[in-house]
């Protein structure tokens, strides 16, 4: 299952996981009902696609999905928490609703998320859970308090669950994308000054693209990844070596 699968990353992440040969459940708030570009990737590659138009913000929704799938009877083998938003804003502008939205889409459906799909995990003794975190689960950033401060929960989230449920057969890890060109930092490539500060620093000398995710998603969602237990993979060109 791929949460924010409708465009950017989590497009990306489901395509790279169906070329793998994963079958995908797809969840976005704004998901077509046939599931968009997201099914049309998944299914050319021969593999099934199911869409949940879901809302994160909305708490019972969340829950509401999980009960869905436990329902359902068929288990997800693999979860990549992905969904997330942004509100940029200085922080004594920074209002209740907004800090409020961010930190249900980004920090407590991917915790209700991961504890009800994860407890079908453990019981059955294998699983990956995959969140992704943000460069700014390492820095603070600028104008982005609400979602700095849930990136660097994903980190300790993605600690505290692994260090549960490793001994059970369940990895759980986490990708910190660097600056990926998408929608959410299309104000930054939009400002000259910042993008040029940004390019400056990024020793691959460009914007990652959300293929760029890709190896990084099947890798930890693999057998390959056995052993990787409690991880934040940074996939950033290098911006943290600098």
């Amino acid at each position: 299952m791929v949460t924010g699968c409708r465009r950017g990353i989590g497009l990306a992440m489901a395509g790279a996981l169906a070329a793998a040969g994963a079958d995908i459940i797809g969840v976005s708030a704004s998901l077509e009902s046939d599931g968009g570009a997201a099914a049309e990737r998944v299914t050319a590659l021969g593999r099934s696609f199911t869409p949940f138009r879901v809302d994160l913000s909305d708490r019972s929704a969340t829950a509401a999905l999980v009960a869905t799938l436990a329902a359902g009877g068929r288990p997800v083998d693999i979860l990549v928490n992905n969904a997330g938003t942004i509100r940029r804003a200085p922080a004594v502008d920074h209002g209740d609703a907004d800090w409020d939205e961010v930190l249900e889409v980004d920090l407590s459906a991917p915790f209700v998320l991961a504890r009800g799909i994860g407890r079908g995990m453990v019981e059955r003794g294998r699983g990956k859970v995959i969140f992704t975190a943000s460069m700014l689960s390492f820095q603070g950033g600028i104008n982005v308090v609400g979602y700095a401060a849930a990136k660097s929960a994903i980190a300790g989230l993605t600690r505290a669950l692994a260090n549960e449920w490793a001994g059970h057969g369940v990895n759980v890890n986490a990708i910190a994308p660097g600056y990926i060109a998408t929608d959410n930092t299309r104000a930054l490539r939009e400002q000259p000054e910042r993008n040029r500060a940004i390019l400056e620093r990024i020793p691959a000398g460009r914007w990652g693209s959300p293929d760029d995710l890709a190896g990084a998603t099947v890798f930890l969602a693999s057998d390959a990844a056995a052993y990787v237990n409690g991880t934040v993979l940074a996939v950033d060109g290098g911006w943290l070596s600098r």
